[in-house]
């Protein structure tokens, strides 16, 4: 079906970005059942985590990782727990578009760590791209930068380079060890730590109603295929492209968000969408 690994790695980025955007939408929607953030976090790293045993097993690959890089993956789901709660705080105390909008300088970071650190060249192709399809998400998410919260703008900045940050390690980790280790070292470090903080604080709440669940479990399912294929795909492409293409997460979000939530759409959205698209495609369609 896929003639070479770029090709393979591409399709894994858009469809784990297309998988997140359908997540967080189906997230919001059980919240009306009762469902609370603190909850989606708790419980979102299990069923790839699950998915990650059976799958290792089926091919007869051990589950362990050597002690260095065992700890390095456990420490990058400490990160997760950090980025994720920060983006939740930007998201209370910020216009949803502003947060995700800062949220998503993480791709512009992720090249820039890269470049610094001498593990990719940071080229006109993607610098440019980058930055045209930053404008546009800003144009489709409709922002507007008026009377906002200083610790909400320093919430996002966190939640930007959090995922930056594991990104970067994991385009050495997921390149020098199997994708699907590290990655579970990932899911079982985040699920301990979460369920013990929603121990402590007591703030764990599922939902109410048999459409609640429906809602919760499709988010689960569809955030394990996205959070599996975005750690394979740094493992194909690197984290550099696979930051970049996950842009196309709030273009997705934007649609769900006016199909199964109501939002409508403005004209300039529509706009911003097709700069987003366009840019996509001119990098996805360029070898570096």
């Amino acid at each position: 079906m896929f003639s070479n690994k770029r090709t393979l790695g591409l399709f894994l980025a858009l469809t784990s970005a297309v998988g997140f955007a359908f997540s967080n939408t189906f997230a919001s929607l059980s919240y009306q059942s009762g469902v609370n953030p603190l909850t989606i976090t708790a419980t979102r790293f299990i069923l790839p985590g699950i998915a990650l045993v059976i799958l290792l097993r089926m091919s007869g690959t051990g589950f362990i990782l050597p002690k260095r890089p065992g700890l390095v993956a456990a420490s990058l789901g400490f990160i997760s727990i950090i980025y994720t709660m920060a983006l939740l705080s930007a998201i209370e105390v910020l216009p949803l578009a502003i947060a995700v909008l800062i949220f998503y300088l993480f791709p512009i970071f992720t090249a820039l760590m890269l470049a610094l650190l001498g593990w990719r060249k940071l080229t006109p192709t993607m610098a440019v791209s980058g930055g045209i399809a930053f404008l546009g998400l800003g144009i489709a998410l409709g922002a507007e930068f008026e009377n906002l919260d200083g610790w909400g703008l320093i919430y996002g900045l966190i939640s930007a380079i959090g995922l930056a940050t594991v990104s970067v390690i994991s385009n050495r980790l997921m390149t020098g060890y199997d994708p699907r280790q590290a990655t579970l070292y990932m899911c079982v470090s985040t699920t301990l730590i979460m369920v013990v903080i929603s121990l402590i604080t007591g703030g764990y709440s599922l939902p109410v109603s048999s459409l609640g669940w429906t809602h919760f479990l499709i988010s689960l399912s569809f955030y394990a295929y996205a959070m599996i294929g975005y750690y394979f795909c740094i493992s194909l492409i690197g984290a550099g492209d696979t930051t970049f293409f996950s842009n196309l997460e709030p273009i997705v979000a934007v649609g769900t968000g006016f199909v199964f939530l109501g939002q409508a759409l403005a004209p300039l959205q529509y706009i911003g969408i097709t700069i987003v698209v366009c840019a996509l495609i001119y990098a996805g369609r360029k070898k570096e």
